[in-house]
């Protein structure tokens, strides 16, 4: 039976089936199998789902609560990056694509990013502009950018509907700025097919 723990492009944490490519976490935010807050510290992490041999505990008491992503752009629109102990390679990339020195200077950057105080922050730049692996908000909707198309995401069925991108104006950017900015310096972001 699918728990809530899955994270959508507008970083909620929602039901649903979709079995994930990464995995990662916000804190301690469980009591039981609840959620019982949106976070706990600004360190949001994306992680293998298996590390050596090692796989993450899931519900315990006090320890921190395993989410799961669909895939890393979901994952990185929600305001994550990449572990810098599981995944090293990907986060020495994501650093030194935004010109960082550390782990809690990028932190620092995405939960300013990522939040308005407790709400999901938007920024808007050109349709042009915007690297395929990004996630806009279209007609109400998060969409994954892939080349001249815009894919529809939803929680139950994951990518679905594709549109011609716009030309022309500004979208409505999902994933924190400083997360586009590293796609667009050359961040190998993963999507699902």
């Amino acid at each position: 039976m699918p728990r809530r723990n899955r994270v959508t492009p507008y970083g909620d944490i929602v039901v649903s089936s979709l079995r994930g490519a990464w995995m990662g976490n916000r804190g301690c935010i469980h009591d039981g199998f609840d959620i019982v807050r949106p976070w706990n510290g600004r360190r949001w992490i994306i992680c293998r789902l298996e590390y050596k041999g090692w796989v993450a505990p899931k519900w315990e008491p006090g320890r921190w609560t395993a989410l799961f992503f669909h895939d890393e752009a979901v994952a990185l629109a929600a305001g994550h990056r990449p572990c810098a102990l599981c995944r090293r390679e990907d986060y020495v990339r994501y650093r030194d694509s935004i010109g960082a020195t550390g782990a809690d200077g990028i932190d620092l950057r995405l939960q300013h990013d990522r939040l308005d105080g407790r709400t999901k922050r938007t920024h808007r730049r050109p349709w042009s502009a915007l690297p395929s692996g990004v996630f806009v908000e279209l007609d109400g909707a998060p969409g994954l950018i892939r080349g001249d198309a815009v894919v529809l995401w939803s929680a139950d069925s994951g990518y679905g509907e594709s549109r011609v991108r716009p030309e022309h104006g500004d979208a409505a950017v999902l994933t924190p700025a400083v997360s586009v900015d590293a796609i667009t310096a050359g961040y190998p972001v993963q999507f699902a097919s």
